[in-house]
């Protein structure tokens, strides 16, 4: 089954099915050996990551596009991927669509903030006209190859409009052709609860830690009648806290002695990046007589 046939399955459940972020192909192993049914690719996480910088709307397409690609060749699951405001107008847009799709992409994420964008739970944000982001929406549906692909509109008005004018966008993304809503960054759980009682398409929540929106778990957010909850960049965090930890007691140490049980393995390091798999394949072709 096409991986986008299985993202929009998944979403149909409304079950609130968890969506760990990551920003490269490593925390995408992680996170399918745990057995979760779909990676969130970041945005955040990618600046973060690879640029070292903040997310405010500073990645390219490309950029984007090569980090999609390669988790898309290194797991198996869906991958919802988080496409910021489209790099642009309605034609770019269009653009975008066809190279995330063609990256592995099985859901794409468009938001209504102003380019260059910032993320959700910064503040000073500025949201482009509904009319203006209606297009966009009914671009990305026409330019997508395979209907089963997932468009996902997000509204970021909640911060400069208020709840109701957020879902009343969501709304007319949803008339507009796209399959998910998502309205970002409400501030408390009745906020939460508003959202899949007023919009009747599938819902994504979208859960930082230390962000804008409490966390009620999954069985409540499914309760609620969600699709997908985002832990976007929960791995990131605990890897920059680890990190951080491990590096300082090497420094202060001069020995790795007093953190081993902080770190993963050689072993487990190696199983998690497949090198028996690669082992065999090196093993499979290795030119006679060698």
């Amino acid at each position: 089954m096409r991986t986008t046939t299985r993202l929009k399955q998944i979403v149909a459940r409304r079950a609130a099915v968890q969506a760990p972020g990551t920003a490269n192909a490593l925390f995408a192993r992680v996170i399918e050996e745990l057995g979760f049914e779909v990676v969130y690719v970041t945005g955040a996480g990618i600046a973060n990551m690879h640029l070292g910088a903040p997310d405010i709307g500073l990645t390219t397409l490309t950029e984007l596009a090569n980090v999609v690609g390669a988790i898309s060749d290194a797991v198996a699951l869906p991958l919802f991927v988080d496409a910021d405001t489209g790099f642009g107008n309605a034609v770019n847009v269009v653009r975008t669509v066809r190279v995330l799709e063609r990256a592995g992409a099985a859901g794409l994420q468009l938001e209504d903030q102003v380019f260059p964008k910032k993320c959700g739970h910064f503040s000073g944000k500025a949201v482009i006209g509904v009319d203006e982001m209606v297009q966009k929406v009914k671009a990305a549906v026409d330019a997508r190859r395979d209907h089963d692909l997932q468009i996902v509109a997000r509204s970021d008005a909640r911060a400069v409009e208020g709840l109701d004018r957020a879902i009343a966008r969501a709304q007319a993304y949803i008339e507009a052709g796209a399959d998910v809503a998502f309205v970002e960054a409400p501030a408390d759980l009745a906020e939460l609860a508003r959202i899949p009682r007023e919009i009747a398409a599938p819902q994504v929540a979208n859960i930082v830690f230390g962000g804008k929106t409490p966390d009620p778990g999954r069985i409540e957010l499914a309760k609620l009648g969600f699709s997908l909850v985002l832990y976007a960049n929960a791995a990131l965090q605990a890897a920059v806290k680890a990190a951080g930890d491990v590096l300082a007691t090497l420094k202060r140490e001069g020995s790795l002695a007093g953190v081993v049980d902080r770190m993963t393995s050689f072993e487990e390091r190696q199983h998690v990046v497949q090198k028996p798999v690669w082992d065999a394949l090196e093993s499979k072709f290795r030119a006679q007589g060698q």
